[in-house]
């Protein structure tokens, strides 16, 4: 079979995440170490104490998902021999997982990737004042319906389409009232559903624009090698490999489109056949069995998933 592996985004952090991968394995726990250090903060206390609010906030869920994703990279190629050179085709993130999947394609160091996604958390925290942007998910419409109400509902606001999940769950982003206007506006055009989301700033939409601008700043000074695999992009839903061409497409994801559905769809159609999530739940392991149903998909994120995991990987 040919594999890829994807990192989760935001939304899969819990209280609890990689606790059982550092009781279990040192080299999981080398990664925690190694992320607290550069960011000159117990991430790894929070991660696995609390309180919930406090992980859930945008500067710690981010570096928090991405350590979790290389603590399980570590522990397969410690215990298993598994790498993302030897096993995988491509790889690909949603969102920040997009920085996770380059930290483990050997694009970023470890530290590198934990500065950059605080940096990159803030940035988009502090882009709009709390409470004027907010994000809605349109169940049961196609990416061009749900863009074009986005458009009718922007009004001379903000309103696009922030993350493209699937066929049927598309996510749109903006000024809160414009978001609202496209709620209504989506149902009237066949939604089943459109649910506003419990999130603290519009992602992936054009009031993100200073957080694109604090990214550029960022990554212009970061080495960058290029990735042992191509990365699928979110935003060209095609292959990177330079390390020029991926920090323009990072800077550009943070206003643009996840184009999630796309990326499967064009990994699919380059021989995948196995995608393996890496990292904390399995948001993208559900993804996948709606955009890739003829596909394997499956998640290891946990201590106890990891023998299963390597012994289907081989298989």
């Amino acid at each position: 079979m040919t594999t890829a592996f994807m990192f989760p985004g935001q939304g899969s952090q819990a209280v609890g995440m990689g606790k059982s991968l550092a009781e279990a394995f040192g080299p999981a726990r080398a990664v925690f170490e190694e992320v607290d250090a550069a960011l000159g903060q117990k991430l790894s206390g929070l991660m696995w104490d609390g309180p919930d609010a406090e992980l859930t906030l945008t500067e710690n869920a981010q570096p928090a998902l991405m350590a979790v994703s290389m603590a399980v990279i570590r522990v397969l190629e410690a215990e298993h021999g598994i790498t993302v050179a030897n096993t995988a085709s491509f790889v690909a993130g949603h969102s920040l997982g997009e920085y996770s999947a380059l930290a483990a394609a050997g694009t970023f160091s470890l530290g590198d990737a934990a500065r950059l996604l605080k940096i990159r958390g803030r940035a988009m925290q502090s882009a709009t004042p709390v409470g004027t942007g907010a994000m809605a998910a349109l169940l049961g419409l196609d990416f061009a319906t749900a863009a074009a109400a986005a458009a009718e509902a922007a009004q001379g606001d903000v309103c696009q389409a922030a993350n493209d999940n699937s066929d049927g769950q598309v996510v749109v982003s903006g000024s809160k009232a414009a978001v609202e206007r496209c709620a209504e506006i989506a149902k009237a055009r066949g939604a089943k559903r459109a649910v506003m989301l419990p999130v603290s700033a519009p992602f992936h939409c054009a009031l993100m624009q200073p957080a694109a601008d604090a990214m550029a700043e960022a990554l212009a000074t970061v080495k960058m090698t290029a990735p042992v695999v191509p990365v699928v992009a979110n935003v060209g839903a095609a292959p990177l490999s330079e390390p020029a061409a991926i920090r323009q497409s990072l800077v550009a994801q943070v206003t643009g489109t996840v184009r999630w559905r796309e990326c499967v769809a064009f990994m699919v159609a380059h021989g995948v056949t196995r995608f393996v999530e890496i990292g904390a739940g399995k948001v993208l392991t559900g993804l996948s069995k709606k955009n890739a149903s003829e596909a394997t998909a499956f998640a290891v994120g946990a201590a106890e998933d990891i023998a299963a995991a390597a012994a289907q990987i081989r298989g």
